[in-house]
């Protein structure tokens, strides 16, 4: 049996045993039968308790709390190019777990979500890490780019594309969430599996040969990908100050491990 189709029955049980007793929980909250499940926050709604800036003790200034959200504020300047921007990292190293969250785009808006992220000094969080699409995908060029759509919202960045793509426009919030468990991944948006593949397999290494990570374009990167968490086979959740206006709320993270 698929590993979604194990999900799919394990979360409708949830659903029915919490059916009529519970009111869904609000943004950055958790429900009473979230956190029996094991269920932790990784936002306060208030804060940036637990976050900093990928390679710095400290977060950037590009990254601001309004109105309950984490907001990457845009500059115009491309990837980190703020004068003080750059990626935001969660302080603590995740294998196997369930990441949930939500997210809007403005117009044109571009980000992404991390996910088993190693810091290298003087090299961006993606050489080390698979990256959740984050995209308005009607008015951002790189919607177009890539293959069949690989770089469109939630798929696995120009390796595996979103399908169904069903999106919002921007300005309408998205639910997302990633499940990686023993290499297995699994990408949803809006409540749709939409991505699912294998770490530390021959698939994987045959996506990163295809993808801009191959060998041949980028070594440093290839051989970090293929081992992505390292050893321990874990890693950091990053967002993508990407030069654009992103919302994140409602994160909240299951340890699996």
């Amino acid at each position: 049996m698929k590993l979604t189709k194990l999900l799919g029955i394990a979360l409708s049980t949830i659903m029915l045993a919490s059916c009529g007793s519970e009111k869904p929980a609000g943004p950055n909250t958790l429900t009473a039968q979230e956190q029996k499940d094991g269920w932790q926050l990784l936002f306060d709604g208030q804060t940036f308790k637990g976050w900093r800036g990928y390679n710095r003790q400290d977060v950037p200034k590009a990254w601001t709390i309004e109105d309950g959200c984490i907001k990457i504020n845009g500059s115009g300047m491309g990837e980190a190019g703020a004068k003080d921007g750059g990626d935001l990292i969660f302080d603590q190293k995740y294998g196997n777990f369930e990441l949930s969250w939500e997210w809007k785009v403005d117009k044109g808006s571009n980000s992404g979500v991390f996910y088993l992220a190693q810091e290298v000094e003087g090299q961006p969080i993606y050489i080390s890490a698979p990256e959740y699409q984050v995209l308005d995908n009607v008015n951002h060029p790189d919607a177009k780019l890539g293959v069949d759509g690989n770089r469109q919202s939630a798929s696995l960045y120009d390796m595996i594309p979103a399908k169904p793509q069903n999106s919002k426009p921007f300005g309408e919030w998205n639910q997302s969430k990633i499940m990686c468990y023993k290499g297995t991944v699994v990408h949803y948006q809006n409540d749709k599996p939409v991505v699912e593949y294998h770490l530390w397999t021959p698939q994987w290494q045959e996506m990163l040969d295809n993808s801009k990570f191959s060998k041949d374009k980028w070594p440093e990167a290839y051989d970090l990908l293929l081992n992505c968490g390292g050893a321990e086979k874990k890693g950091y959740i990053g967002l993508q100050d990407h030069g654009d206006n992103v919302w994140y709320r409602n994160i909240k993270i299951k340890n699996l491990d």
